[in-house]
């Protein structure tokens, strides 16, 4: 079978062999020379016919076997197996939680990166172990590997990144690498950040609102110790340092209890909607008035909060997406902070 009409390999170019067969087949598919169930040649006559290493043709193949683009048959040979979502770019996005706002990331993604990519979602739930299955799994099957890094420990502490999960990442080429949301993973180089600064974005939103907040006789921060998704610490020391500058007594608890103590006068910060909920349902059963008696401030804006009037300290998860996007589609490297807001509303 020659394929001498279909395949280019440049041997000037500086594009690598084996990555040169990828696009020349891909290419190929996607202008209809090569079809569904086509067979293609074995390792050893694509080597021979091209004139190149038997290694070389096995990491292409390899590749596109894991890209579930050529499939093969044992005594049978190679075919081609899917001929749709055929794309220049492929993309493994990594996630951490299932959350209306890191899945606006995504969506913003994916509208911005065009028709042009083909993104796999996965979710690996602050677990260490999904999470490096997943990236061994797929390490030779992407062109971008988007990361949002968020962990947790044994006692469900948050923590940025494990000693396996930084030496995992590392293995990653640079211009393959986007870093979202935590970059504090102790890895040098050029390669696409587009971060939050938990500890500086809620002093900084808070002191927008202070003219509101000081209103307030005691300010509660609801942040959970041992949640199933935790939260980085950073937010603690930045609330911390907010109070403390300002001269305002605070408290902060792990949780909205059941049946919980409410004063005229209470200024809450929650960070997980069910407890947003829950403080909610308290201060109406109590008959207090939001944003006059009992104040709430939200982390993290969703359009079901901007729906209800709460308040909230927010960066913009659609910016997130858009940006990485961009700097994708342009080749760019380098780190972007992300803007942080305070969004007053009726809750305060």
């Amino acid at each position: 079978m020659s394929m001498n009409k279909f395949i280019r390999i440049d041997e000037n170019s500086r594009i690598p062999k084996y990555q040169q067969i990828i696009d020349s087949i891909i290419a190929n598919i996607s202008s209809g020379n090569l079809t569904m169930d086509q067979k293609i040649p074995s390792i050893n006559m694509f080597s021979e016919e091209f004139y190149l290493s038997r290694d070389t043709v096995e990491k292409a193949y390899s590749i596109l076997k894991q890209r579930n683009i050529i499939t093969s048959i044992r005594g049978k040979g190679y075919y081609i197996s899917r001929t749709k979502l055929i794309s220049k770019v492929n993309v493994l996005f990594l996630i951490n939680k299932l959350s209306s706002y890191k899945l606006r990331t995504y969506n913003n993604f994916i509208n911005s990166i065009g028709a042009n990519c083909h993104t796999d979602l996965h979710i690996y739930h602050c677990d260490e172990t999904l999470f490096l299955n997943l990236l061994d799994k797929n390490k030779l099957a992407y062109d971008y590997f988007i990361i949002m890094p968020h962990f947790k420990t044994e006692d469900l502490k948050h923590v940025s990144a494990t000693e396996n999960v930084i030496k995992a990442i590392q293995k990653i080429p640079l211009d393959k690498l986007v870093i979202l949301d935590n970059i504090r993973l102790g890895i040098e180089g050029d390669f696409i950040k587009i971060y939050q600064d938990f500890e500086n974005d809620i002093y900084t939103a808070l002191i927008k609102g202070i003219s509101k907040i000081k209103k307030y006789k005691k300010i509660m921060l609801i942040y959970p110790n041992k949640a199933v998704y935790p939260y980085p610490r950073r937010i603690l020391q930045g609330f911390r340092k907010f109070c403390a500058e300002y001269k305002l007594d605070f408290e902060i608890l792990d949780k909205v209890y059941y049946d919980m103590i409410l004063k005229k006068g209470d200024l809450f910060i929650t960070i997980e909607e069910s407890d947003l909920v829950d403080l909610v349902k308290q201060v109406r059963e109590d008959e207090y008035i939001l944003g006059t008696d009992i104040g709430i401030i939200s982390y993290n804006d969703t359009p079901l909060k901007e729906l209800l009037g709460i308040t909230v300290i927010s960066t913009d998860f659609r910016v997130m997406g858009e940006a990485a996007a961009q700097m994708i589609l342009n080749k760019e490297k380098g780190s972007v902070k992300l803007p942080f807001n305070f969004i007053d509303r009726n809750s305060l």
